[in-house]
């Protein structure tokens, strides 16, 4: 309770994928609590885990947002964003927003045509800046070309045999013969980069890149093998050439080997992504007073259990002594699960059997009814508490 003896309820709500993002979310959970004549004070905190919505999670409490034009994952042109905060000195790039699936039709998901390169021209526009360092949120991703792709954006040359250009995408790391950073910029030596993941994969076997997220980005088993084949090739070569090992290193299967790619030639750190937004948002001091803080996501599974962002959000809030409840799209998990992991609830929006079109054609007023029953709910809790 706050200082007035009100309810004081901390919504945290990461993006729904294709339908809400994470402030839509969070003001549709907003105005389901009110509608139920909930007497609470309620508070919106958007939140991320490197995935869908964190360049709004990080601005959610300040700094600038840039659009420019940039390459999508198939070399078309697209405006992406990205942010800077703390006065200009750090970007904030989603990764999602330049070489996202979103960006992409189901009938064009081709990891092997798929490329980072627009990734690298924000972190390039970043860098003319004058930024002192870059978090990459990694989530989302349509590719599968180590980074290659962003590295070239950046200057790296990669050279088949005869001397040219390798094609772009997963597919073409399989022509790489040298390998040229002369004309990578010197000043990104004095830049950190920190990748924004909850993954924890490596970049290569049978739990690295290509087999455990290249069927997410539309790869079926026979191009999974290729992609694998690939990106054994691409980090051999840097191995040979640059004396650096990225094949077997924890995080580095992250969003189709883009972390492998970024930690061969920049300098690179992988931290958790909810960990960051939190931490930036200061999620641990809006947490004072707070009777209760609501999650939610698209889906929870149990990749939620490996620190994504509803677990994220309700561990630091359990540490606090206040309880999370989730409101989720899908719910695809053991509940004892997940309530053993922190979260002491969780409830689908869906109230009633539609496709996944209708469902998320109509996540805003799903979401918004759920938290107007939740509302209802929790009217009951606080009348029960107040008269003890």
């Amino acid at each position: 309770m706050n200082e007035r003896g009100r309810m004081k309820i901390l919504i945290a709500a990461g993006a729904f994928k294709q339908s809400l993002t994470a402030a839509q979310a969070c003001a549709a959970i907003a105005r389901g609590l009110q509608a139920s004549g909930l007497d609470a004070d309620i508070e919106q905190l958007p939140s991320a885990d490197g995935g869908n919505g964190t360049l709004d999670a990080f601005l959610a409490t300040g700094g600038e947002r840039l659009r420019l034009p940039v390459l999508d994952p198939l070399l078309r042109s697209v405006d992406a964003e990205y942010g800077l905060i703390d006065v200009g000195k750090t970007a904030i790039i989603e990764m999602a927003l330049a070489s996202g699936l979103e960006l992409l039709s189901p009938s064009e998901l081709d990891p092997l045509r798929a490329s980072t390169y627009g990734t690298g021209q924000l972190m390039a526009d970043a860098l003319a800046r004058g930024v002192e360092r870059i978090i990459i949120g990694l989530g989302g991703s349509a590719t599968v070309d180590g980074g290659m792709g962003c590295l070239q954006a950046l200057g790296l040359k990669l050279l088949d045999g005869t001397g040219q250009p390798i094609p772009s995408g997963g597919g073409g790391l399989a022509d790489i013969a040298t390998i040229d950073d002369t004309n990578l910029d010197k000043r990104w030596d004095d830049v950190d980069i920190i990748i924004a993941s909850d993954v924890e994969n490596p970049t290569l076997g049978e739990k690295g890149a290509a087999r455990i997220f290249g069927p997410q980005k539309g790869a079926d088993a026979a191009m999974v093998e290729l992609l694998e084949r690939n990106l054994e090739h691409c980090f051999t070569t840097v191995f040979e050439q640059r004396g650096v090992d990225v094949r077997q290193v924890k995080g580095g299967g992250a969003a189709g080997a883009f972390a492998a790619g970024l930690m061969a030639f920049l300098h690179c750190e992988i931290l958790s992504g909810i960990d960051l937004v939190l931490a930036h948002n200061r999620f641990g001091e809006r947490l004072g007073g707070a009777s209760l803080v609501i999650t939610g996501e698209g889906q929870i599974d149990a990749q939620t259990l490996d620190g994504k962002g509803p677990l994220g959000v309700a561990k630091l809030a359990g540490a606090d002594g206040v309880p999370t409840i989730a409101l989720v799209g899908g719910l695809n998990i053991d509940d004892a699960r997940l309530h053993q992991a922190g979260v002491q609830a969780a409830f689908s929006i869906v109230d009633k059997p539609m496709p996944l079109e209708a469902a998320l054609a109509d996540a805003d007023d799903l979401l918004r009814r759920a938290a107007m029953r939740l509302g209802y709910v929790l009217q009951l809790q606080f009348q029960n508490s107040r008269e003890r």
